[in-house]
């Protein structure tokens, strides 16, 4: 019986098996990263116009157009003008008077320690900056409730509890006896602005001698002291 021709003829190589497929790459997530550049520029231009103008007579779109960067890039980093607002109050706070300055274990004496932060907090609530800023909050009409809020959170408040707990930590050191550590960061504060802070935030004042500055100061850090120092860190007598 002859044979039945095969199909497949010479000119036909045969099929060869399909190359395995490579895993694909991981396709990148939604959205660009946000560029830390921009956002700086964003609160640079945030806190001149805050301050020259009022929260109420800033808008986003100027901030965007001072910064350089698009409205969107502005929402994008900071959500609303509100929160933009706090985060220029805490840029402030925390460029004058850094974390750090509230650290448990600081270099040199407990004296030593509240004289640098009682300067630093003296040169944050003087400075022309925070008093414009007063100023700026005495001026609200109310029309937004939220924003006093905004404000303290941001800056007085964040400056209290990281003293608070800096006293805690003393008092747990056995350094400090103090059974309120938030009234007595409270009454630290109040006892360093003083009768300079209110003159200038009056218009009483424009400057501040430093030499009365550092009296003010140390002067300050001795009541402080006196009230709540154990007996091995009471103030010593200084010369008038």
């Amino acid at each position: 019986m002859p044979s039945v021709p095969s199909r497949r003829t010479a000119a036909t190589p045969p099929r060869q098996p399909a190359p395995a497929r490579k895993p694909s790459a991981a396709k990148p997530g939604p959205g660009r990263p946000k560029d830390p550049g921009k956002r700086a520029a964003v609160l640079e231009a945030a806190k001149r116009l805050f301050l020259q103008h009022g929260f109420d007579g800033v808008s986003m779109e100027a901030i965007a157009a001072e910064a350089g960067v698009s409205k969107l890039t502005v929402y994008s980093h900071y959500g609303d003008k509100g929160s933009l607002f706090g985060q220029t109050i805490r840029a402030k706070c925390e460029e004058m008077l850094p974390p750090a300055l509230f650290q448990v274990t600081p270099k040199g004496s407990l004296r030593r320690q509240l004289e640098t932060i009682a300067r630093a907090f003296f040169a944050l609530v003087t400075s022309p900056e925070a008093i414009a800023m007063q100023r700026l909050m005495s001026a609200l009409d109310g029309a937004d409730q939220r924003l006093p809020q905004v404000f303290w959170e941001a800056g007085p408040q964040r400056i209290q509890e990281g003293f608070a707990q800096y006293l805690r930590a003393k008092a747990d050191a056995g350094q400090l006896q103090i059974a309120d550590v938030r009234r007595a960061a409270s009454q630290f504060f109040c006892l360093l602005k003083g009768e300079m802070h209110a003159r200038l935030s009056c218009g009483q004042a424009t400057a501040i001698c430093e030499h009365d500055a550092q009296a003010h100061i140390r002067a300050t850090v001795d009541m402080f002291l006196r009230a709540y120092a154990m007996a091995d860190t009471t103030p010593r007598r200084r010369k008038p």
